[in-house]
């Protein structure tokens, strides 16, 4: 017979914290309790409350500041957060960008599709890849500016799709790629010929940012079919020179510390 492990009480006070968190009953930026608080309020040892605490930080839900003015702060679980813990786990197995790149590929068409068959597109998807577009078409001469709005461009389709689920997990790859890109631009900025203010460079932006027109008509038009051929053929295209160099570097989770999620969310 099975015997069943008992839980600890550290476990326990951090499984009723957690539920809080996650049914809303705590959200972003809320402060805890004191640990003196919740030693009352559980009635268990303070050291059960602060192992409680290292779960809740482990997990990325609390932040917890030591001194005089410590406590711990609540932080709900986001698309950005759940990539750093996704991408630990790609670096952990040596996954190449090429092979990120390669679901992306499969994966991103799908939210295309879902976006223009959304019986709200026109007041929902639409107006923000539009929005987005718009905004490429402003820091078309400031190239680092312009692939920052470009990348902008893919993760709003994941964003906009309806599906909560691709949501979250597709949108975790778009930040991981994001991340990635980044480093692709900086290394060409490094190099005359390829440097993103020349002109092959300028050029290939402009047709860039038609495809983006393109696939946001398909998606208005709702022609699923077209919307998705089209985003194909666009993401084969960038990943190409985006992997040129880089197909064989692994996935680094330190990346996207550089990433401002703040800015652009």
């Amino acid at each position: 017979m099975r015997q069943l492990r008992q839980p600890r009480l550290a476990e326990i006070v951090a499984a009723k914290l957690r539920d809080d968190i996650l049914e809303g009953r705590l959200t972003e930026g809320d402060s805890l309790p004191r640990q003196e608080h919740l030693f009352t309020e559980f009635r268990v040892s303070l050291p059960a409350v602060r192992e409680a605490m290292r779960i809740l930080e482990t997990e990325g839900l609390v932040s917890v500041r030591r001194g005089n003015v410590g406590g711990a702060v609540v932080h709900l679980p986001t698309p950005q957060r759940i990539a750093r813990t996704i991408s630990m786990v790609l670096q952990t197995r040596r996954t190449t960008m090429a092979d990120v790149s390669g679901a992306l590929l499969h994966l991103e068409p799908t939210c295309v599709a879902l976006c223009a068959e959304r019986p709200d597109r026109a007041e929902t998807t639409v107006p923000e890849l539009r929005q987005v577009i718009a905004e490429q078409h402003e820091v078309l001469d400031d190239p680092k500016q312009y692939a920052m709005k470009a990348r902008r461009f893919h993760e709003k389709i994941v964003e906009t799709c309806g599906n909560e689920t691709m949501i979250v997990i597709i949108g975790s790859l778009e930040t991981i790629w994001t991340a990635h890109e980044s480093t692709v631009w900086l290394e060409a900025s490094l190099n005359e010929q390829a440097a993103p203010d020349s002109p092959v460079a300028r050029k290939s932006l402009r047709a860039a940012l038609r495809d983006h027109e393109k696939i946001v008509d398909a998606i208005e038009a709702g022609d699923s079919a077209a919307a998705v051929r089209l985003a194909s053929a666009h993401l084969s295209a960038t990943r190409r020179s985006s992997l040129e160099s880089t197909k064989n570097h692994t996935v680094n989770t330190e990346l996207l510390d550089n990433l401002d999620y703040g800015s652009s969310r």
